[in-house]
């Protein structure tokens, strides 16, 4: 009995050992050539424990660690500006952690399966990143594995054409390896990794560009909880008219702003049809529009130099909390003043400019491949991410966010330049790096470089072909075929199932 307890327990220590390396990956530690190893102690857990019971507690419990280290910061923003306390904001965090620690809860469960398999190593990384994709649709999404790789120039050859997902499957598939190899497994199964030579031959990251195309992106630095009279509305509306003077430009950005900004309000749109006119150029702005039936969306609005409006993009992909309450999580405030949840806009919008054509995208749907990537596919040669971040503080959620941004830029290779509240605004080139970026927590105006890109990437053409059929593969292969016998070695590592 003594025995078997201990077992237990050094199994729940390794997967939580999991759970903190994944947490160590990402910003704001930054140690990201943990990457491939991140998996080995929970992998090792899942070889060790016969039960698919305490394997799926295992998981669990590392799940809810890891959402608990990466977003922290969710804590914050449900005190501070849900309006819900210390207690009810580290509560309702708790739950928003339990739930999507089921995701590890289920890889745990179905890894113990796969890893004794002689095919555990492609079996075992496509369980990882098939799961991985099911975040978005099932209430969630924000860092993946593979967003460790950004700043790996030979991992990121992958980007373009499976994606962010594409990653996530090579580093899942080093640390099964470096598993099987703990286990004592035969050298033949680790013969699944010469597959991923194939990084080698793919097409180098783009060289370094300058940019021939300029945009002014302005920085306005609004308090989010700013209580808004005329007097003070007025006095933005000339801060941000002064940030805006500029000549001989592409474009003029500003980001998703927590003011009330109505296009529907005619002082509000003469206001920014004289901004576009007096600068005699385009003008991509951030503000809050309406259904017919008065519903409020989130929308990205452009103008034409002479300042007639030529089109309004409705953000899709909406924040949990920020934008309207999950039906689990009722008692929540929501963290917007709009008067009821916003809605959802339903179509890709391109805006057409002179010769050419750019989407902007609003921040948090930077954390959906799929929905930044068909932007590109319909046509657009240069991305602008709108995004307020003042929500977050001072958390490494500000770093965390500009990565998903680095990503999507790779991923479609297209020029991404980033406009923020109060930070972190830059451009990003199409390899993923950051060519520019302002001091956050400052009013300012940059006139960042860019340029148009046409060529779309095979990510962009096809999506998520990869992840889905990662997933598909090995949910059928959890449940068909026979496991492996347990070597001498992996019986000492794993008594209780023998």
């Amino acid at each position: 009995m003594a025995s078997r307890s201990r077992d237990v327990t050094v199994n729940f220590a390794l997967s939580v050992a999991s759970a903190v390396l994944l947490i160590l990956i990402f910003p704001r530690f930054n140690f990201t050539w943990l990457a491939p190893v991140a998996l080995i102690p929970m992998l090792a857990a899942c070889s060790r424990e016969a039960s698919w019971k305490r394997r799926f507690f295992l998981g669990w419990a590392a799940g809810f660690v890891f959402w608990f280290g990466v977003c922290y910061w969710i804590e914050f923003v449900l005190d501070i500006h849900g309006g819900l306390g210390p207690w009810g904001g580290w509560a309702t965090f708790a739950l928003f952690a339990t739930l999507k620690g089921l995701h590890l809860a289920v890889f745990a469960t179905l890894a113990g399966i796969l890893i004794h398999r002689s095919w555990a190593i492609p079996g075992i990384a496509a369980l990882w990143t098939g799961l991985e994709r099911t975040h978005g649709p099932l209430g969630f999404a924000w860092l993946d594995l593979g967003n460790a790789g950004i700043d790996m120039p030979v991992a990121m050859r992958l980007a373009p054409v499976v994606g962010v997902y594409g990653l996530s499957f090579l580093f899942a598939m080093l640390a099964c390896a470096v598993t099987l190899v703990i286990l004592r497994r035969p050298r033949r199964e680790l013969a699944w990794l010469l597959p991923a030579l194939v990084a080698l031959a793919l097409p180098p990251r783009p060289a370094l560009s300058r940019g021939n195309e300029r945009a002014l992106v302005v920085q306005p630095n609004v308090d989010s909880e700013m209580n808004w009279t005329v007097p003070s509305l007025q006095n933005l509306e000339q801060r941000l008219a002064v940030l805006s003077q500029a000549g001989g430009l592409s474009l003029i950005v500003w980001p998703e702003v927590p003011a009330p900004f109505y296009p529907s309000d005619p002082a509000f749109r003469e206001y920014t049809a004289q901004i576009a006119t007096r600068s005699r150029t385009y003008f991509l702005f951030g503000a809050v529009a309406y259904t017919p039936a008065k519903e409020p969306l989130n929308s990205a609005v452009m103008l034409d130099p002479s300042g007639a409006p030529i089109d309004r993009y409705d953000k899709i992909k909406l924040v949990p909390f920020g934008e309207f309450v999950p039906p689990p999580f009722g008692w929540v405030n929501r963290i917007t003043r709009e008067i009821g949840d916003f809605v959802p806009g339903n179509r890709i919008v391109v805006f057409p400019i002179r010769d050419h054509r750019l989407s902007a995208f609003i921040c948090y749907e930077s954390a959906f491949p799929d929905l930044v990537r068909q932007f590109a596919r319909n046509g657009a040669e240069v991305l602008f991410n709108l995004s307020n971040d003042g929500y977050f503080g001072f958390s490494a959620a500000r770093e965390q966010h500009l990565s998903l941004v680095r990503m999507r830029a790779a991923e479609n290779r297209r020029w991404i330049l980033r406009a923020t509240n109060d930070g972190i605004t830059a451009a990003v080139d199409p390899a993923g790096r950051v060519k520019e970026r302002l001091q956050p927590f400052e009013e300012l105006g940059s006139v960042m470089r860019y340029d148009y890109v046409r060529d779309q990437t095979f990510y962009t053409r096809f999506g998520d072909w990869f992840a889905w059929t990662c997933l598909a593969l090995s949910l059928a292969a959890s449940f068909t075929g026979r496991g492996r016998p347990a070597t001498r070695s992996q019986a000492a590592l794993a008594p209780e199932s023998r």
